[in-house]
């Protein structure tokens, strides 16, 4: 889970800024987002209930993820949060948004590590998203990170990856970073901006080199990095400890805690 919200961190700095330069300097200002609140809220629903489903709980189960991302917003309201997810953090009750956004797909990472079938995986990752994100876009983009984290974790090659998820999605995987990053721009759609954060992944060599590339990009830096950056753990199962000193500290120790309880329970048979 580290490597999603230390992608979150690194990238916070650049989502306003934006950059082009893989070669970016780490900077001061850089911390924690709603990226990070809402991957923990994932952690902490799995924690609560690590039980598979079946489609007839498909809707108990995305209850009880809502109400954790209900929780962690009243707890985290200035971590940059839309301002559709926080009208519905708000209202007390839950109703169902059909949101098309990236939001979906950059909290979805915990469920990758946590279960041990992917038709368990895709039908968690699509409970996850019916309240906020209740959008078939949302949905396809949150299953096919969660499905990417799943794969890399259990020694998937990258063809095999990119094949699962061009095939199961119909996503276009096919290009580098170099080939669409000076066209590139800020986009929020699941639709255009998770196959990019997942492609940054696949053109990496290392943990670090998977988040410079979805940096890189200039688009929503800190989502696409903590996609990629989740991806990457669980395929290298290595993340620096220079990128890892500069970003723990930027972190509230309550997020951290359950961060810790989470690896500790799902990463270490991994």
């Amino acid at each position: 889970m580290f490597g999603a919200v230390f992608g979150d961190v690194i990238g916070s700095y650049y989502e306003l800024e934006g950059t082009k330069n893989y070669d970016f300097e780490l900077h001061r200002e850089s911390t924690f987002t709603d990226d990070t609140v809402l991957t923990v809220a994932v952690c902490k629903a799995i924690l609560e209930n690590p039980k598979n489903i079946t489609g007839l709980k498909l809707w108990d189960r995305a209850r009880e993820y809502a109400a954790q991302y209900k929780l962690y917003y009243s707890r985290y309201p200035c971590a940059g949060f839309g301002q559709m997810f926080t009208l519905w953090a708000k209202d007390s009750g839950f109703t169902k948004v059909p949101s098309y956004g990236n939001g979906a797909a950059m909290r979805v990472v915990p469920i990758g590590f946590a279960y041990d079938d992917i038709n368990q995986v895709m039908l968690q990752a699509k409970a996850s998203c019916l309240y906020t994100h209740n959008n078939k876009e949302a949905i396809k983009g949150a299953q096919s990170v969660a499905a990417a984290v799943f794969m890399a974790r259990k020694g998937s090659r990258k063809e095999e990856i990119r094949s699962f998820v061009q095939k199961t999605f119909g996503y276009d995987l096919s290009y580098t970073i170099d080939e669409i990053r000076e066209d590139y721009c800020f986009e929020i759609r699941c639709d255009t901006s998770v196959p990019q954060a997942i492609v940054a992944f696949l053109d990496s060599y290392d943990y670090e080199s998977a988040v410079r590339n979805a940096i890189s990009l200039g688009g929503d830096s800190d989502t696409q990095a903590t996609i990629a950056g989740g991806i990457a753990q669980a395929y290298y199962q290595e993340i620096p400890k220079h990128l890892s000193d500069f970003c723990l500290s930027r972190i509230d120790g309550t997020l951290k805690d359950v961060i810790r309880e989470f690896e500790g329970k799902y990463l270490s048979n991994n």
